[in-house]
């Protein structure tokens, strides 16, 4: 099934113009994300997908978990592949597929690296935003990314996700993943701060 999705389109595009896709959080929607286009570089497009999991009480998620962070693998290996098969078709189409970059949040960020870890090739880099990356079940092997532009961010005040899977993550980007890593903190909580959003936004830039 295609996922929902919402767009901001810079004026002038083509196959020339680099394609950023939002991954929300769990309990969010395709609309939690798509705002910050307006603070981003406007050479790029942004596409915001929706996790394809209805949550009872409102909202989606990417995948099934056994608690905070803690992703099923199977349904894991579902976003991945859903998301997968939305960068490579026709929607996609129109934009660079060479410069394709992955934007998630918490749960967002998990999928979007593991969508990094399963084909490191296929994307320009990545913006992984207050969340951990399942590293079990899936490759990351020393040198897994080498060379391949990540942001990551965390909030000193977070504890929404399990410091010991944040440390685990953080570790393995900084001394095994051969990411070329940047990597910040900032004083909030579990929410995306107006000085990283400049950030990120002098990231994709510099890569523009």
């Amino acid at each position: 099934m295609e996922p929902t999705v919402v767009w901001r389109r810079p004026a002038k595009r083509g196959d020339a113009t680099p394609l950023v896709v939002f991954l929300h959080g769990r309990g969010a929607d395709e609309h939690d994300l798509i705002d910050l286009a307006a603070e981003l570089p406007r050479t790029f497009a942004y596409a915001s997908l929706r996790g394809p999991l209805a949550l009872p009480e409102g909202g989606y998620r990417w995948f099934e978990d056994r608690g905070v962070a803690r992703p099923v693998a199977k349904s894991l290996r579902s976003a991945v592949d859903g998301v997968r098969a939305w960068v490579d078709g026709p929607a996609a189409a129109e934009y660079d597929r060479k410069r394709t970059f992955l934007l998630g949040f918490s749960a967002g960020m998990m999928t979007a690296g593991a969508l990094v870890l399963d084909d490191p090739a296929r994307f320009a880099g990545a913006v992984l935003l207050s969340g951990a990356i399942a590293l079990d079940g899936q490759p990351a092997t020393p040198g897994r990314l080498t060379g391949l532009p990540i942001f990551m961010a965390h909030g000193t005040a977070d504890t929404m996700i399990p410091a010991e899977l944040v440390l685990q993550t953080q570790r393995y980007l900084r001394e095994r993943s051969g990411a070329d890593l940047t990597e910040r903190m900032y004083p909030r909580d579990h929410s995306i701060a107006r000085r990283e959003i400049g950030d990120i936004a002098a990231w994709l830039a510099e890569r523009a």
